[in-house]
């Protein structure tokens, strides 16, 4: 699924153990979320990382609202 971890994760510096001791996120779902590998994140697992990056759901995703969209 298309998603901004790598960027999230590279500006902030942080690293997947990082990540998985702010979590408890396993390491091998954060490695095929940054890779882009995981097809269907459940919405638990998404908000923990994005509480834990603070940043959200649209910032993780890399949406942006469009004016003539919706």
């Amino acid at each position: 699924m298309k998603n901004n971890l790598s960027m999230l994760m590279g500006t902030q510096r942080k690293t997947a153990t990082k990540l998985y001791e702010e979590t408890g996120v396993s390491k091998t779902t954060i490695h095929e979320l940054y890779h882009e590998k995981q097809i269907n994140p459940s919405l638990s697992t998404v908000l923990k990382l994005c509480k834990a990056l603070n940043v959200t759901l649209d910032e993780f995703f890399g949406m942006e609202r469009k004016s003539n969209d919706w």
